[in-house]
């Protein structure tokens, strides 16, 4: 295997991990929220992609970097503590930035399986995997969630100042 292709797999996986571990937590703080099951099925989906990844890591004889998934545990918990203006609870404005991290962190996904199928030749090399992300439009939980994230959005900087004044 390609060493740059090994470094490209691990750096994937990483954010892969931190993006699980994100949609957990967000799913956790908003269960009782309207937004609560999709993201309970976003997180199931993210923690499949993740495990099916490993898989096709290692069938590719990819050694996984423990170093590198370790580091993302610790940035998306570091991640935590930023600011949201509350000191206490939860904050509309983190709920919207976990909202859109997460939907940027699928389309990445999909752009992630098709790159692997077509430019890395994966699609010959392993028949059997089925490239999910790469043929649907992403994560079918998530349809919606652009208007979902934007809703999110204006609730969290409703009373915000304007930009110009």
């Amino acid at each position: 295997m390609d060493e740059l292709m090994g470094i490209y797999l691990n750096d994937q996986l990483a954010m892969g991990v931190a993006g699980r571990e994100l949609a957990k937590r967000s799913a956790r703080n908003n269960h009782d929220t309207p937004v609560g099951g999709a993201l309970s099925r976003v997180a199931a989906g993210i923690a499949e992609d993740v495990e099916t990844f490993r898989a096709v890591m290692r069938r590719l004889g990819v050694r996984t970097s423990v170093v590198k998934t370790g580091l993302a545990l610790v940035a998306e918990r570091v991640a935590r503590s930023k600011l949201n203006g509350r000191l206490r609870s939860y904050s509309p404005l983190s709920r919207f930035e976990e909202l859109e991290i997460l939907a940027m962190g699928i389309d990445g996904t999909k752009q992630l399986w098709t790159t692997l199928r077509d430019q890395a030749g994966l699609a010959v090399r392993l028949p059997d995997v089925r490239f999910r992300r790469a043929d649907r439009g992403g994560c079918p939980s998530t349809r919606g969630g652009r208007a979902v994230a934007s809703r999110r959005g204006t609730e969290a900087f409703a009373g915000a100042p304007s930009a110009g004044g």
